[in-house]
């Protein structure tokens, strides 16, 4: 290519959401191809603001299905390169899944079918395809909100997560969390009743909790191709979980490695359902029997997704090649890394309480260190500032919502859950 002439875009991404995982998927995208991305959000976020590497619209309806389709048609619109809209939110894959035939001609929705959808978005399908396939799962029965809670048959302590994120997310009551976990039936009563009086009447998915602390997690991503072969899969251990209300649950720290079991789970799943593009999936070993169990399969890559791009495995490069580079597929050089969106010495004060007693000699050994947020070519002076403030700001989180005693106590608690 001669001096001065510039290559064309090869995609313009249009992202949907405004939490860390967009500006991950917008950073992967720039990574790979130099394109700046279009995120919308509903509102101005920290994590999007004075970035030199996308454009933040704001759209306050954005969650009315025909305004997220005019949105997403003006901007395809004014693109100079074919466009792409993508996001790291459960009820936004259902919508552009749901509305893709009137999005389609304009941007590619790189997103399963409405009937897979609701195959796997539905917990309790979920749970019994689980049984159906032999994939460990925890012990679970329904309730829908505003419904007594009846006989359970589970031991306390339980979790209970919505079986419909969608719906969910449009309800609001006191208490409510994105994960409740309940000691007794009286506070499950509760939950029940408060839900159902706020509108949301569908099901509750109701499981007996595995013993152990956040580091008993882990994580497993794959991307299926459109004739359902799975083209990657790559994952790791969670060493610790945020604790915030709005953002339990979501990894803080991974120290990614090959877990073969769980691999081959997690491709028995997509398989069988004949899944396409990308599924993520929150597993936790009981360390009563070392079995992962697998609590649900996200629809999207996570909130956490720079794990796979740090790890060599750039996961934009898949829906690219996929769908506007006649099916190529990446040939990704996997290394070992430690995500991670708390500080250094903070993660070290929860290591002794972690399961596994390699955790901190194998740390010693990673050589990459990846901060979702921590871009050198992203580089304005108000933003790093930020970052580096509510990476500080991590201290006093964890020091409210899940102190190092916390972490003891979990990873001591044995029987029945915790």
């Amino acid at each position: 290519m001669s001096r001065g002439v510039t290559r064309p875009a090869v995609v313009h991404p249009i992202i949907l959401g405004g939490d860390a995982g967009a500006y991950s998927l917008a950073r992967a995208f720039h990574e790979a191809y130099g394109v700046h991305s279009t995120v919308v959000s509903i509102v101005s976020t920290r994590n999007m603001r004075y970035s030199q590497i996308l454009t933040n619209v704001i759209e306050p309806r954005l969650d009315d299905p025909e305004v997220m389709v005019a949105t997403i048609r003006r901007l395809a619109a004014q693109a100079t390169a074919p466009v792409m809209v993508v996001t790291c939110t459960d009820w936004y894959v259902r919508a552009l899944s749901e509305q893709r035939a009137k999005i389609e001609d304009v941007a590619v929705v790189p997103y399963t079918s409405v009937d897979l959808l609701d195959r796997v978005m539905d917990k309790q399908r979920f749970s019994e395809l689980c049984h159906e396939l032999g994939v460990p799962h925890p012990r679970t029965v329904v309730r829908r909100g505003g419904e007594q809670v009846g006989e359970l048959g589970l031991r306390f302590p339980i979790v209970a997560k919505p079986g419909d994120n969608v719906a969910y997310h449009h309800t609001s009551f006191a208490g409510k969390q994105k994960v409740h976990h309940l000691t007794d039936v009286s506070q499950l009563e509760w939950l029940l009743r408060a839900a159902g009086e706020a509108g949301y009447r569908e099901p509750f998915i109701i499981q007996e909790f595995v013993p152990g602390n956040d580091s008993q997690m882990q994580i497993m991503t794959t991307f299926s191709a459109q004739d359902g072969t799975v083209r990657m899969a790559h994952g790791g251990r969670v060493l610790i979980e945020e604790h915030t209300p709005g953002t339990l649950g979501n990894p803080a720290a991974i120290l990614t490695e090959v877990l073969p079991q769980v691999e081959a789970d997690a491709r028995r799943l997509v398989e069988h359902l004949g899944w396409t593009g990308f599924a993520n999936f929150d597993i936790k070993v009981d360390p009563r029997d070392g079995r992962a169990h697998f609590f649900e399969l996200n629809p999207r890559t996570g909130r956490s997704n720079y794990y796979l791009t740090a790890s060599g495995i750039n996961p934009v490069t898949y829906w690219v090649g996929e769908h506007l580079q006649q099916g190529r597929t990446p040939d990704p050089r996997r290394v070992p890394i430690l995500y991670r969106i708390v500080p250094g010495p903070l993660l070290k004060k929860y290591l002794p309480s972690m399961s596994d007693p390699t955790v901190a000699s194998r740390l010693k050994k990673v050589r990459r260190v990846a901060h979702p947020l921590k871009y050198s070519r992203d580089r304005d002076p108000r933003r790093s500032l930020w970052v580096w403030l509510s990476e500080l700001k991590q201290y006093k989180k964890f020091a409210q919502f899940y102190p190092v005693s916390a972490a003891q106590a979990a990873a001591h608690r044995q029987g029945g859950g915790a």
